[in-house]
């Protein structure tokens, strides 16, 4: 199974805080391409993540050949039609941009939708940029819908200012374009809430995958427990029809143990590189054999939440 996101980079702030410079990524296959990553790199305002950064917000780009996208050669030679940049921030610092790249074929279906509300101008979130590869049904109705603070999956992240994940979307009582999105075989969806940093916009950065090119093979979000001594995970979906973590006792991780702590104690993503035949099937809590990202959300410089996805 191939997933969705072909590529991951870490882009981190150099020493003098004057350019960003590659920390770690996942390539697969991509050899060629990480070469080219490895040779550049990106101050304030420059390339894809250089514009995050001076955004600070997260940005899609369509056009990686003839737009400010630096490697468009390297990554029309790869086969890679798409990027995102995601900018982690702990209040006015950058700490990372973490850059998703992915492809454009018949086989790959999925969508990247980013929304925003303007709290100076209404009460709804609503479309700014989206792909959509093949499921180009499913663009136009999302650039037709807005969603009120709670309802469908960019408001219910809205809402809770945290990473919101659902399942299922055929039977998700809260994705309100589930029709349009099991017409084009969309199941899976996760969302990633920027809250109102004081300029009145709230942006929602949306992943939204197909069965037979998942977003990752799982994804979870793990949580602060209230003594802030660990992480506790919240949401797992291995794959299962369901995506809440499953009942029983709570599955924990101390602060800098593993991938999930290591991203909580330096307040980085941190990558883990496949060391055998595992290909992300390593279940919560157990020695990771398979490839991964885990991805700190901040909130008021405090971390609220870490994302992992498994490849």
């Amino acid at each position: 199974m191939q997933t969705f996101i072909r590529v991951i980079e870490i882009w981190l702030p150099s020493p003098d805080r004057t350019r960003l410079v590659l920390g770690d990524g996942l390539y697969g296959p991509l050899g060629g391409f990480r070469a080219a990553s490895e040779r550049i790199s990106f101050a304030y305002g420059e390339g894809l993540p250089g514009r995050a950064w001076a955004a600070r917000h997260p940005i899609i780009l369509k056009d990686l050949q003839t737009s400010y996208f630096l490697r468009g050669e390297a990554a029309q030679a790869a086969g890679l039609t798409c990027a995102v940049a995601l900018p982690v921030l702990a209040g006015d610092i950058l700490l990372a941009v973490v850059v998703f790249l992915c492809g454009d074929d018949e086989a790959h279906v999925g969508a990247i939708e980013l929304w925003r509300n303007d709290a100076r101008e209404n009460t709804e979130m609503s479309l700014v940029d989206g792909y959509y590869g093949t499921a180009d049904a499913f663009g136009w109705l999302s650039q037709n819908t807005r969603f009120m603070r709670g309802f469908g999956l960019p408001g219910l992240a809205w809402q809770a200012g945290l990473p919101v994940a659902m399942a299922d979307l055929g039977r998700a009582h809260g994705f309100l374009r589930w029709e349009g999105a099991v017409k084009v075989g969309l199941n899976k969806g996760m969302a990633f809430p920027y809250p109102d940093d004081g300029s009145g916009l709230t942006w929602v950065l949306a992943f939204i995958s197909a069965q037979g090119t998942p977003i990752a093979r799982r994804f979870e979000i793990w949580l602060p427990d209230e003594a802030r001594a660990s992480l506790v995970l919240q949401v797992d979906d291995g794959g299962a029809e369901g995506s809440e973590a499953e009942e029983g006792p709570s599955i924990s991780v101390p602060r800098g143990e593993g991938l999930v702590g290591r991203a909580w104690s330096t307040c980085a993503p941190v990558v883990a590189h496949a060391t055998g035949a595992g290909s992300g099937d390593t279940a919560p809590g157990q020695a990771e054999s398979g490839a991964a990202v885990a991805i700190p959300f901040l909130r008021e410089a405090r971390l609220s939440a870490v994302v992992v996805w498994r490849f």
